[in-house]
């Protein structure tokens, strides 16, 4: 699976890549070291500014109440808002980064953060604030954190999660039991023989990823960031499952060619029975294809759950570092979080103590709350599956080369070596 931000569209997801500053260390450092680590013990005061991303005018009382508050707590301050349009918010980041005009605190995915961090310059949070492990859930943290580079290099804002969702109508006309839905790889194999054998119909109708690898468990890229390292057998042996279920007539025909509509499409059009999507997904289905109310039920990711992560750093260049950073915790504590996420459905905080929240884990008895309620119960062992070292060109590569995998053109040992030496020659370019 990609990785994903939310923001722009009403805090849609869609995909990122990591683009790097090609070289341009501003601070003379480079490698994401820092000459000296931010001195953000002074007086909270004075002016900063804050950038978000397309929050405007959706979520402009939002973010004017926070700041509000902020200045209201912290008198002599004064916050000066920039909300940057969706389209081409990595250009703008790295022109500013570019120019030396990096606004003290930004709105960024751990995506764009490790570009940033590379080049020294965004505040190592590790070293100015010793309440991150207190107050963040750990992969939410974890996002933030980046093979060969020491330190923590954004809070977490707010977060959202994938399940499974599953079209009942469709098991049970296939004589499975939406109550014993699978759990693991092999057991959606075996109902998708079921329903294939009973309906004619698709259970599956995905490639996997490298998402999928991590979600088993397995190694993608090294601790260090320096390699790539999906290329073992067990994950040759969950291609070989793929490869099997396609040659068995389990997968759609076009899932490997560029007239695939994507899982989640097929499902809105009640073609397949199951895909994956963020907590509020039944809603969008509905309003695209009303015919499915009353027809999806929801479950728990199967293997690891992954984690979408949207955060804030702090410029290390920033002339007035005790306020920026003041700024950046104020508005990701607890309460301004759990206040968004009452506004913004299918988003969560990512704070430790609203984990504890009742009225954001139970359900109302409708599906979309009990798909809510799965969602918000996995925030605090979720984590970024996808390494986010990988860039559109990478997923490019995987895609067509597990795509030969499974198809049978090569085997996929064969496969993931490729992948692998090309994906690694792209990472000692970045």
């Amino acid at each position: 699976m990609n990785s994903r931000r939310f923001g722009a569209a009403g805090l849609a997801l869609a995909v990122l890549t990591v683009l790097p500053l090609g070289g341009c260390a501003l601070d003379g450092t480079g490698g994401g070291e820092q000459t000296e680590a931010a001195d953000a013990s002074g007086e909270v005061t004075g002016e900063v500014t804050l950038q978000t991303w397309a929050l405007k005018p959706s979520f402009t009382g939002y973010v004017e109440g926070v700041i509000d508050a902020f200045e209201k707590q912290y008198p002599g301050t004064t916050v000066t808002w920039l909300d940057q349009p969706g389209d081409g918010y990595s250009e703008k980041v790295l022109a500013q980064a570019a120019a030396g005009e990096l606004p003290d605190v930004t709105n960024l995915p751990p995506d764009f953060a490790l570009s940033l961090a590379r080049e020294g310059l965004l505040t190592d949070l590790s070293t100015v604030d010793d309440t991150l492990a207190d107050t963040y859930v750990a992969g939410a943290l974890d996002a933030y954190r980046y093979g060969g580079i020491e330190g923590t290099y954004g809070y977490p804002w707010y977060l959202t999660t994938d399940l499974n969702y599953w079209n009942t109508e469709m098991l049970e006309e296939a004589g499975l039991d939406p109550a014993r839905l699978p759990t693991t790889l092999d057991e959606l194999v075996a109902q998708a023989q079921t329903m294939k054998d009973a309906t004619g119909e698709y259970l599956m109708s995905r490639k996997p990823g490298l998402g999928d690898f991590a979600a088993a468990g397995l190694p993608v890229l090294s601790d260090d960031g320096t390699q790539f390292t999906f290329d073992t057998p067990e994950a040759a042996a969950i291609l070989d499952v793929y490869r099997d279920a396609y040659a068995d007539g389990l997968l759609p025909d076009d899932v490997l060619t560029d007239a695939y509509l994507g899982n989640s499409q097929l499902f809105t059009e009640g073609k397949v029975a199951w895909t994956t999507g963020g907590g509020n997904f039944i809603d969008s289905v509905l309003e695209n294809n009303p015919s499915l109310e009353g027809k999806i039920t929801s479950s728990p990711y199967i293997g690891a759950t992954p984690l979408y992560v949207q955060g804030v750093s702090v410029s290390h260049g920033s002339d007035n570092p005790a306020t920026a950073l003041a700024l950046a915790q104020f508005l990701t504590n607890a309460a301004n979080q759990e206040e968004f996420a009452e506004q913004v459905p299918g988003i969560f905080p990512s704070t430790t103590s609203s984990q504890e929240n009742p009225e954001l884990a139970e359900s109302d008895g409708t599906p979309q709350g009990a798909a809510k309620q799965i969602a918000f119960g996995n925030l605090t062992t979720a984590r970024v599956l996808q390494p986010v070292e990988v860039t559109e060109a990478m997923v490019t590569i995987v895609n067509q080369q597990f795509a030969a995998a499974i198809a049978g053109d090569k085997t996929s040992a064969e496969a993931l070596e490729a992948a692998v030496d090309e994906c690694n020659k792209l990472l000692a370019d970045q």
